[in-house]
């Protein structure tokens, strides 16, 4: 017992001191291997700022046929809808929209998306987006917009959604739902685009937040080609937001559209049930109020999330309104033309939670008010409807991975004077490539 005692009392004395030379050793190392590091990365950032900082040369080979590389994206939608067969389809109390794609019954093939997207060079980045039919090609969007500017300053070009409210800038497989809501599908058909320029400044500050102003053709609903120099639609639209903790985001915004229309057509139906043109020429003007809230748990959400948006719009129009002749047709209008004056409003919101991964479940009301509409003379021609339009939706959705959903919604439609419309849609949606982040 004694000579084990005083054998560890000896090696307690000698190795303290070995120890704590080889520590010295270790540490002396790694602050040699931690200076080279620290040395060849600088080397290595300087060179990229330098790289970086060099426009690209006329003749360089990375901008040739051959090194073309962009990001290709081809989305797959199609659906089976079980609806209602009315006579006439339309959204009472509101003239109709330009560029609704609508729901056809029974099996259908949605609008198949071909996005290609790459940097042009230091300065611009590009984007197009063709939406292709059965017989028909639609270019959605084709623009460019800076890269460099600086300063929280970019400008885009071309034709472009606009950043008016909040869903709008949102292409068909992003939505939430499987069909737009009705405040977007009364005031743009589906969406609004500008073929035009977009200035768009993100302050310097800890809350988000962002300005911009857009000029355009004018060309698209509410408003109509005039065949004018200069813009014939202008918006302004302005965005701020932030974190609240780890787990809560949020962004709130107002927006506003200007736009004139000449002649723009409709179909209705008049006192007598028959089926009428009528041509509006006037301004239009559109505000939005939107917010959007969003909750995943520390951030994380992979496994759960909840998110909540709602929109408010009003819109004003006046001008002059024509109810074409039909009278051949048995119709009450005789080519009448009066003072047309309309002040509409409306809202939806919606709810989708992520209650597991790769499930989700969401429900949307919608609700329009036909509010003040003066037809003067057409007023002994076409009926004025105090139908408020409504609809509550429901659906839930498998997302098997990033690239694909399935959905099924079902909605009570009452946006028809009159009708009651039970609905049913079954949607896949299918990604083909590389896609980019969907916004906030």
């Amino acid at each position: 017992m004694l000579r084990t005692t005083l054998l560890a009392a000896a090696l307690s004395a000698a190795f303290p001191a070995f120890a704590q030379s080889e520590l010295d050793t270790l540490r002396a190392e790694l602050n040699d291997l931690k200076t080279s590091y620290e040395a060849r990365i600088a080397a290595l950032e300087a060179r990229i700022r330098e790289a970086a900082a060099q426009p690209a040369a006329p003749g360089d080979t990375a901008r040739t046929a051959d090194g073309f590389n962009p990001q290709i994206s081809l989305i797959l939608q199609g659906r089976y809808a079980h609806l209602g067969d009315p006579e006439h389809r339309g959204i009472a109390g509101f003239l109709p929209a330009g560029h609704a794609h609508g729901t056809p019954r029974g099996f259908s093939l949605d609008h198949t998306e071909l996005a290609i997207s790459a940097s042009v060079d230091p300065y611009f980045d590009g984007y197009l987006n063709l939406a292709l039919a059965d017989e028909e090609v639609d270019v959605e969007e084709a623009w460019f917009r800076t890269t460099a500017l600086g300063h929280g300053l970019t400008v885009k070009g071309g034709r472009f959604l606009s950043a008016l409210g909040y869903q709008n800038e949102r292409h068909p497989h992003a939505w939430d739902f499987a069909d737009n809501t009705l405040m977007y599908r009364a005031l743009f058909g589906e969406a609004y685009a500008h073929d035009g320029v977009q200035v768009k400044w993100v302050a310097p500050t800890e809350r988000f937040a962002e300005f911009g102003a857009e000029a355009g053709r004018g060309a698209a609903f509410p408003g109509t080609d005039r065949n004018r120099n200069g813009a014939g639609a202008y918006s302004l639209f302005a965005h701020t937001g932030g974190d609240l903790g780890a787990s809560h985001s949020w962004r709130a915004g107002l927006s506003r559209l200007y736009t004139r229309a000449e002649a723009r057509a409709g179909e209705v139906e008049d006192l007598t049930d028959t089926e009428a043109m009528t041509f509006f020429s006037g301004r239009s003007r559109t505000w939005i109020a939107d917010f959007v809230w969003k909750w995943a748990p520390d951030g994380n959400a992979y496994e759960r999330n909840f998110s909540f948006a709602t929109e408010y719009f009003r819109r004003d129009e006046r001008g002059d309104l024509t109810c074409a002749d039909n009278s051949a047709a048995g119709g009450a209008c005789g080519d009448s033309t009066d003072a047309y004056r309309a002040r509409q409003s409306g809202y939806y919101a919606q709810a989708v939670y992520q209650f597991m991964p790769r499930w989700r479940t969401g429900y949307r009301y919608d609700r329009l008010d036909p509010g003040h509409v003066e037809l003067g003379a057409n007023e002994a021609f076409l009926p004025l409807s105090t139908h408020r339009p409504t609809r509550h939706t429901l659906m839930v959705d498998y997302s098997p991975s990033e690239f694909s959903r399935l959905r099924l919604q079902y909605a009570k439609d009452r946006s028809m004077e009159n009708q009651d419309e039970n609905q049913w849609i079954v949607q896949y949606i299918h990604s083909l490539g590389p896609h980019g982040a969907h916004r906030f």
